[in-house]
């Protein structure tokens, strides 16, 4: 009788009569695959390895099972459905494994469980691990940056490649497989940005897509469940892959199956061991072809659910009545039941694999070495200068870029067209063509492709990665690779380890665009970035100059774990503050810019630069009708919350810093308040939820196609006459 290890507390199911059953496997219960010292399969050829990485996967089905069934909840199916393919990766040495489907997640977190990584989580039996899964400080219901050796977070579908790609990128010498779902591969983005990122960087082949072809999504058929093998291998092919391995299930298949996708846990054990036999040397292969210069894919075709307590898009999602105790729930553990022996082996192997636990050996675990940026070029422009504050940021960014050659812009739209050409001529455009005329270079550091999540995809796994990054945008179409950003920012303020901010300049707002429409004129963004800020590590600055916009960068770049956003005109506007005044009004969330007499008082708080325009000609219209006015200039409006407001405690790099209540009156005291944004009302309101005057607030409605932005202001509501009105009418 083997002794049941430590960690095997809670296991409810186990299998006593496997040997019986298949007395051949007896002699490959014995000794762990994987010696002390070996961090990988040397000898695939040995029937031990196939057995015991089919033991290593069906004790991640089994965890799996069991953890999900624990709480009536969480997805179980797809990581089934690729259990050998994932237990291939690791014993072939392979520890540095992301995905893109959040709902992996329990098959992770067994895998973790398994090689002790959980351990930093004071988690050390599978009782622990069914009780800590889904719940607060727990295992959450999908990947996230607070669970030890998992590198990357995971939830909307079309994200896993970003992260994957980043890492390659730091760390040339290291594969990262990621894990795709066919639900996802319906997605417009993986494949466009493995392709862009291809051409941009044909030598970095070191990530690994490994799809995961089960012929469902979540809840019906996928849309790629009709393809041939041979039209899905000639699918990635086509997009410019240069090696396909892709292992079927379905030709070991001795079930006499109709279906084309087959579970091969159903299989006998001779034909599951072939099949994982086959899944091991195609893996390896197409680890090799990755790491040696060729862009590869591995292809594992199993049914969605193969062992776990249904098939298809039914073993997707666990319900409330698939408790542990439920009968068709035990009769899929029981299915998957190992003896006890077995666990210790699949533990060590584990352990073993890639050098150690992924907690230890994964490359996010530890923090990202980066050369010195030493002291910033300012330039400190003269007050009433009109100067192009996104230019002058410019300028500073190619410092970065000289100093730190790992660092990259990204950029869909083009820096030229928001006044950041000099980003271009300093650090080039990294593009197969070399072209003087337009800033294209083979090595350069800024990245353009024409999609937005892409370019905030590699901005934002670069940074989370551990290396710098800075993702320009017009701001119109920033919205469309905010959804990995937020993911990102989410990630890291929960990360285990500090990694730089990732930062972003959201460019040609919408009272610049005019006369382009309303597809040029969709400051919503803000309105979600403000929202954002609540969490605790997100910043939406608006510095009113080009002197503001350097020390805002300045300090972002001495932050980490924070999301930060710039929002700056691409247009010359007077510069209003010096250095230390910039400094003053990012540190305290807000500066006065003008105080003008009179009998009573109007706090005009101002987030924005060409907004500025209108409220200091409204000031003067104000004051000849004896009306007093302060124009505040709102740069960092996350600091003019109370702390109560936001998550701030809860960050692995906490900032707790806001504007006390004395300081924010003497800021914001008068006989009434009125908020003007050149966007949404939802940036200003830390201001007027804490002013206790009687307040209103003017701000964006919808664009229009104008011919200036004079005209766009009146449109808005938001011309001099309008806004000196609206201010009057508060103190009646």
């Amino acid at each position: 009788m083997v002794a049941l290890p430590e960690f095997c507390e809670g296991i409810l199911h186990f299998d006593e009569a496997y040997t019986e059953r298949f007395p051949e496997v007896a002699p490959w219960l014995q000794t762990p695959v994987l010696r002390e010292g070996q961090t990988r399969l040397t000898d695939l050829t040995q029937p031990a390895a196939a057995f015991q990485t089919l033991l290593y996967a069906d004790a991640l089905r089994y965890l799996t099972l069991q953890i999900t069934a624990s709480k009536a909840s969480g997805h179980p199916g797809g990581f089934a459905s690729q259990a050998e393919a994932y237990a291939a990766l690791v014993l072939l040495g392979h520890k540095n494994i992301l995905t893109e489907v959040g709902h992996h997640a329990p098959g992770f977190y067994s895998a973790m469980f398994l090689d002790r990584s959980l351990e930093a989580m004071d988690i050390f039996t599978v009782q622990q691990l069914g009780d800590r899964f889904r719940e607060l400080h727990g295992l959450l219901g999908h990947l996230s940056g607070y669970i030890p050796g998992i590198l990357a977070p995971a939830g909307p579908l079309g994200q896993g490649q970003h992260f994957a790609m980043a890492a390659a990128l730091l760390h040339p010498e290291t594969l990262f497989p990621f894990t795709l779902g066919d639900g996802g591969l319906g997605e417009p983005y993986p494949m466009s940005s493995m392709i862009h990122f291809h051409e941009a960087y044909p030598g970095v082949t070191n990530f690994l897509p490994v799809l995961v072809w089960n012929g469902f999504s979540q809840e019906h058929h996928s849309m790629v469940a009709t393809k041939t093998n041979e039209q899905m291998m000639a699918y990635w092919h086509g997009n410019g892959f240069e090696e396909v391995v892709l292992v079927d299930a379905k030709d070991f298949d001795d079930t006499g199956s109709e279906n084309p996708y087959v579970d091969s846990t159903q299989f006998s054990l001779k034909q599951r061991l072939t099949f994982t036999q086959a899944v091991l040397q195609g893996v390896d292969e197409a680890t090799r072809s990755a790491l040696s210069g060729k862009l590869t894919v591995f292809i594992l075709k199993q049914l969605k659910g193969a062992g776990a307590h249904a098939l298809g898009a039914k073993s997707h999602n666990l319900y409330a009545k698939d408790t542990l105790a439920a009968p068709h729930m035990v009769a899929a553990m029981q299915r998957r039941a190992l003896p006890v022996a077995a666990w210790a082996l699949v533990r060590t192997n584990a352990e073993r694999a890639g050098g150690g636990p992924a907690q230890e050996v994964a490359v996010t675990e530890t923090v990202q070495p980066l050369p010195d940026l030493g002291e910033l070029p300012l330039n400190a422009f003269l007050l009433g200068d009109k100067q192009v504050a996104t230019t002058a940021m410019g300028a500073l960014v190619a410092a970065v870029g000289e100093h730190d050659r790992t660092f990259v812009v990204t950029n869909a739209d083009g820096n030229e067209a928001s006044g950041i050409g000099n980003i271009n001529q300093a650090l080039k455009i990294r593009h197969p063509i070399a072209d003087a005329l337009y800033n294209q270079m083979p090595t350069g550091q800024v990245y353009e492709p024409l999609s937005e999540d892409a370019c905030a995809g590699l901005a934002a796994g670069l940074a989370l990665m551990g290396g710098r990054s800075l993702w320009c945008s017009y701001e119109s179409f920033a919205i469309n690779g905010l959804p990995i950003w937020q993911t990102v920012t989410q990630a890291m303020a929960e990360l285990r380890r500090p990694t730089p901010s990732t930062i972003c300049l959201f460019t040609a707002g919408a009272l610049e665009q005019g006369r382009n429409g309303w597809t040029h004129q969709r400051p919503e963004i803000e309105a979600y970035l403000a929202a954002m800020q609540r969490n605790g590590n997100v910043y939406l600055l608006f510095p009113p100059d080009a002197n503001t916009v350097q020390v805002c960068y300045e300090w972002a770049l001495t932050t980490h774990n924070k999301g930060i956003a710039i929002v700056a005109s691409k247009s010359p506007l007077p510069v209003r503050l010096t250095f230390d005044q910039g400094r003053q009004a990012l540190q305290q969330g807000a500066i006065v810019l003008q105080e003008l007499p009179g009998e009573k008082t109007v706090v005009l708080a101002v987030a924005g630069d060409m907004v500025l325009l209108p409220v200091l000609e409204a000031a003067e219209r104000l004051q000849q009708e004896g009306i007093g006015t302060r124009v505040v200039s709102v740069v960092n409006p996350r600091r003019l919350y109370r702390p109560a407001s936001v998550a701030w405690e809860t960050c692995a790099e906490p900032d707790g810093e806001f504007l006390g209540n004395r300081e924010f009156d003497e800021l914001f005291a008068g006989d009434a308040l009125l908020g003007v944004a050149g966007g949404p009302a939802a940036v200003l309101e830390p201001v007027l939820l804490r002013s206790r005057l009687p307040r209103d607030v003017v701000a964006w409605r919808r664009g229009e196609t104008t011919a200036s932005p004079d005209l766009l202001f009146q449109y808005n509501n938001l011309s001099p006459d309008k806004l000196a009105d609206r201010a009057a009418a508060l103190l009646l």
